[in-house]
């Protein structure tokens, strides 16, 4: 009983010392951050592979009177192109890539942007003249986009502030900070991390009016994203944009690049019929809001 009472004053000193807190870790989010760190260890290893641009292909064209070509039934997919996130690149996509590919998707380009990109303006200008050439090139008149964190927020700048919704059918964001994060307040020396801010003058215009916006929106936010503050963050909440709020449990930031059941849920998103699109206004949970998620093991 002495030495029980007689440790007491060191508690408050030992509690700093063994974060108790981790006792209170639910299993999801240790398997969450055992996931992103695994994510992370790969993704170093492959980023040296992603720092160049990626080489664009043509397709071959048909012989002159191949009937064969001509008579096969196709399902005409627009192409899909894919944005990383901050101080990213390509390689960040390499699975991703692969479950797309292998369901149908064969037009699909991975974007560099650079990473002395220091405003969401200027980079949302340059990706418009890169689809300009994607669509040329593949002779298609829309794309869809799929957008980690920065790169959906691009996606999006240009879609609604550029005139971007004649070429951009959808817009698929993973974990991206539409409503601005307050994650890491020492990073505020780069501008780009001012800008996604709440508040900041990119993510007022970004609140701005957008009637007649014809791309469908789709937001894959997870109640387990460290760099989301908050969580919600990750939604699309505007009343003229037509938006679809994806709650992911039990999966990382990073996380969602890799994941099956994400992959899955993007693919369906990808595949979605315009003529009947699933609308839905205001962040998941709100009422509105899509009812469904993705709940990962």
């Amino acid at each position: 009983m002495k030495v029980t009472w007689a440790g007491l004053p060191f508690l408050p000193f030992c509690q700093r010392l063994w974060p108790v807190r981790l006792a209170g870790l639910s299993v999801a989010l240790l398997k969450a951050t055992a996931l992103e760190f695994a994510v992370l260890a790969g993704h170093l290893l492959l980023y040296p592979s992603g720092i160049a641009q990626e080489r664009r292909s043509v397709p071959a064209p048909s012989p002159p009177g191949d009937a064969t070509t001509a008579s096969l039934p196709t399902e005409a997919k627009p192409p899909v192109v894919l944005l990383h996130g901050f101080i990213d690149n390509r390689s960040v996509f390499v699975l991703l890539r692969r479950s797309l590919t292998q369901h149908g998707r064969l037009q699909i380009e991975s974007l560099n942007y650079s990473p002395l990109t220091c405003d969401i303006r200027t980079a949302a200008e340059a990706l418009g003249r890169r689809l300009e050439e994607i669509c040329e090139r593949t002779d298609c008149e829309r794309v869809d986009i799929v957008g980690h964190s920065l790169g959906g927020l691009i996606a999006r700048y240009y879609v609604q502030r550029l005139g971007g919704d004649v070429r951009v059918r959808t817009v698929v964001t993973l974990g991206t900070p539409h409503g601005g994060t307050r994650v890491a307040p020492l990073a505020d020396a780069h501008p780009v991390v001012r800008q996604m801010r709440p508040g900041s003058p990119v993510l007022q215009e970004l609140r701005e009016p957008a009637p007649g916006c014809r791309t469908q929106f789709v937001a894959f936010w997870s109640d387990l994203d460290h760099l989301m503050d908050p969580l919600e963050a990750a939604c699309v909440d505007h009343p003229d944009l037509l938006a679809q709020n994806v709650r992911v449990s039990g999966i990382g930031h990073l996380g969602m690049l890799v994941h099956p059941a994400v992959a899955a849920g993007i693919r369906q998103a990808l595949d979605h019929d315009e003529t009947t699109p699933e609308t839905v206004h205001g962040p998941t949970g709100e009422p509105g809001a899509s009812p469904e998620g993705l709940t990962v093991a």
